[in-house]
Order: C-alpha cells, then structure tokens, then sequence
C-alpha cells in the first residue's frame, strides 16, 4: 500500500513492512557482513520485517524516532534516533556495540558531505519525491565498536516507486575489508501508529467486555450481603 500523499518526512509515523519483491536482493549478504548468524538471517529472509514508526519532538524540542522492529510478530532490536547529529554509543544482541549519529538534512548539505568521502554515492541523493526534497531526508551513520570495524550510511525518505508514494530507505554500506553494497529497502505503508492492531484491539475489547461482567457480579453480591444483614 502507498503511503498517503500527506505523508511526509516531516512525520514518518505509521507502521510499514518491507516489500521483498522491491528490495534490493543482497540485504543477507550485508547482514553477513556485520556478523549477524545464520539462524536470525534466515529468520529475517523467511519472515517479513514490520517497522512501527513515532516520530515527534519531545518536551525539550528535540526531534526524535522511535522504531520497533518485529519479524512475522517476533520482537526485534528497537531503534531510538535523537536527530541531533550527535555520536551515540549503542549496543544490543544483534549487531553488538556501535556508534550512531542521526539528523534531518537538505540533500545539498548531503551531497557536498558525499563528494568528500568517497564512500558514498549519488545512490543516497537520486529518487526522493519533491516534498522530501524540501522537507529534507533522515540521515544515520552507524558503525561498529569493534575489531571488525563495518560503516552504514543509512538515508530515509519518500520515493515514487512504479507511481506510488513509498518509505524508502537508501543503504551504503562499507564493510571490515572495505566490500561495497548499496542496498535500497522499499515499504507498503500498512496503518497509522496510532492504529490498534487488530489483535490488540481484540484483546482490549474482551478485557473491557470481562471487567464489566464482574462488575456487575460484584454489585449483585454486594446487594445481596446487604439483603441478608438487614
């Protein structure tokens, strides 16, 4: 599903999952790369990705992302970006310590970053829907904290993809012994964050429906007692 025309990188919240057939075919092999086992690739490539995406500015002005992550209902890594461009130390069970920046940045300011390090490319700067040119695209560098020492250069935005709006996030990546890939993940816009899932709907609805009952059978005992005491 596209996402809707007022959908913009101003505010990305919603939840998407990752279309496969658009992906670029060669996300195992930079997970690889990174050191991420067998068993969570393949988990990863038989299930599909689901982002749940807030983005918002908290009490302090500072513009944040909130990302959790599941596979096919699986719990993944949570992301919390600060788009402040300042290096944060992160660590979690999937790709181990590493280093992160985020920010919100004009592809004018992207691009004069891009002719001075060599390993990045016009990749990261082609594509995005005029809106996003002006708006501006979310960039994140990561890299690991480690002897095997791997470098992300991670940019989101909005995309026309076969004429449809789609959250797109362009990836080049650098690897311990300097492989290049450049690797673009493409999204169906699946619902508003603010949306329950249905499940969870569900749930919230026979929670509600059972307090009710025993409220009621509360009241008709305590009527009851009260009946028998006078």
């Amino acid at each position: 599903m596209a996402t809707p025309a007022n959908l913009t990188t101003l505010d990305i919240s919603g939840i998407y999952k990752l279309n496969k057939e658009k992906t670029s075919k060669n996300r195992d092999d930079i997970l690889r790369l990174q050191s991420v086992s067998w068993f969570t690739r393949q988990a990863i490539s038989l299930g599909t990705p689901t982002l749940k995406i807030k983005h918002y500015k908290d009490d302090a002005g500072v513009e944040r992302i909130d990302v959790d992550q599941s596979v096919s209902g699986i719990e993944g890594v949570p992301e919390r970006k600060e788009l402040t461009w300042t290096e944060l130390n992160r660590k979690n069970n999937v790709f181990g310590a590493m280093v992160v920046k985020t920010r919100r940045v004009t592809l004018d300011v992207l691009k004069e970053n891009a002719e001075g390090d060599k390993s990045d490319s016009e990749f990261l700067l082609t594509g995005w829907t005029d809106d996003t040119i002006e708006h501006g695209v979310v960039q994140a560098i990561a890299r690991s904290d480690s002897k095997k020492v791997w470098r992300i250069n991670d940019v989101w935005g909005i995309e026309s993809i076969d004429g449809e709006r789609r959250f797109t996030k362009h990836l080049k990546f650098t690897g311990p012994d300097g492989q290049d890939h450049e690797c673009r993940s493409v999204y169906d816009y699946d619902r508003g964050s603010e949306q329950e899932e249905p499940l969870e709907l569900l749930k919230s609805s026979m929670s509600t429906l059972y307090m009710g009952v025993l409220a009621e059978q509360v009241s008709v005992m305590v009527g009851s007692s009260g009946k028998a005491n006078s």
